[in-house]
């Protein structure tokens, strides 16, 4: 299916975000020519996505990995920071897998609930997963965690460590286990039960940070606590950092029933380094969130093709590919853009103005000389 790959990747690349819009692109002199003269009819697009089965679905799944995990080896940090998160698609009409979930914004609404993995450094995608909607992160997807975890790791340069940074959903130890026994660190935010907040009443905070009066705004201090079922899976190095402040962060907890003083729990495999700047850097993973965001206003990640959960997977999956190849096209030709937001990226790369030409059974393009040269 190599030709139909090629035509939604180039479909997608074009802002496009159903196999729909091939009606709006078959106008299109270049887009013809890329298509080499044979533009299929949407129903064929359509069917096509419909062929892919779990044996397909891997297998573009790995291209995926393979064009996020370019140029890996080549980062100069000491550690590389790999952030999982989930998201909620809410749906409109029937579809396989469309079923409501635990959805904070739309409750009841049927949904599909997937996950997805980025590189901090890079900001390219390494894992993509869709699944239905009445799915919750947890215990279930300690395996897809683990095997995504070891992969990124083998493509790691030689003494570069991995940390692994996810929101409270994973704050279970199915999941803390696979992160360790893939040989990655962890620093994961901790669900703030009534056993955590009793806990904080025998800590010895230390302060970091004072006002201009000298009252403190920022302690931290090391959790002696421990979950039984820690001990059950054989996690028995696992490090509860705390951290109090009175400005306000994202969702805390609330102390003393007010927002004065609110705090953040975290667990950690990391005993090397000094417990704030284990905060601070959890902090960082808060760049996945305008990531997501991304894929859903500019990829159309949640735009369901039609009723099979398989071909809504695979287009999901291409939109995560197309992606990665827009980002590494940028990167490569235009280093400055490479920070650039999608909507900006097709504008500069993608969609601008040209003609095509063809003499001498030749083909040329021609665009504006502005378009030629790197944007300053």
């Amino acid at each position: 299916m190599g030709f139909q790959v090629r035509l939604l990747v180039d479909l997608l690349a074009a802002g496009e975000t159903r196999p729909f819009g091939l009606e709006a692109r078959a106008s299109d002199p270049m887009f013809q020519h890329q298509c080499h003269g044979r533009l299929p009819s949407v129903d064929t697009v359509y069917d096509d996505l419909a062929r892919f089965d779990a044996l397909a679905l891997v297998t573009l799944e790995d291209a995926v990995v393979e064009q996020g995990l370019k140029g890996l080896a080549q980062l100069r940090s000491d550690v590389v920071h790999l952030d999982i998160d989930s998201s909620v698609l809410p749906l409109a009409g029937e579809h396989e897998g469309g079923l409501p979930g635990p959805n904070p914004k739309f409750h009841g609404r049927p949904s599909f609930h997937p996950l997805v993995a980025r590189i901090a450094e890079t900001n390219m995608v390494v894992g993509g997963l869709l699944r239905p909607g009445d799915r919750a992160f947890g215990q279930d997807d300690a395996t897809t965690v683990g095997a995504w975890v070891a992969r990124v790791k083998k493509h790691l340069r030689k003494g570069a460590r991995l940390c692994v940074r996810i929101d409270a959903a994973a704050d279970c130890a199915a999941i803390i286990k696979a992160i360790h026994d893939a040989g990655a660190f962890y620093v994961i935010k901790a669900r703030c039960t009534a056993d955590v907040i009793g806990s904080f009443w025998s800590a010895a905070w230390e302060t970091r940070d004072r006002d201009a009066h000298g009252a403190p705004t920022r302690e931290v201090a090391e959790l002696d606590f421990r979950r039984k079922i820690w001990d059950d899976n054989g996690l028995d190095r696992v490090r509860v950092i705390a951290v109090q402040s009175r400005d306000r962060q994202g969702k805390q907890l609330a102390l003393f029933g007010d927002d004065l003083h609110t705090a953040q729990v975290f667990l950690t495999n990391r005993f090397d380094e000094d417990a704030d700047d284990v905060a601070w850097d959890y902090d960082q993973r808060a760049g996945i969130e305008p990531l997501i965001a991304e894929l859903k206003n500019a990829w159309g990640i949640g735009d369901a093709t039609g009723y099979a959960f398989a071909a809504n997977h695979a287009l999901f999956l291409l939109k995560l590919l197309t992606y990665n190849l827009l980002r590494r096209f940028a990167a490569h030709h235009t280093p400055r853009l490479r920070r650039c937001r999608t909507a900006w990226l097709r504008r500069a790369l993608i969609t601008v103005p040209g003609q095509l030409v063809t003499s001498g059974r030749r083909h040329r393009l021609l665009v504006p000389r502005h378009a030629l040269r790197s944007p300053s």
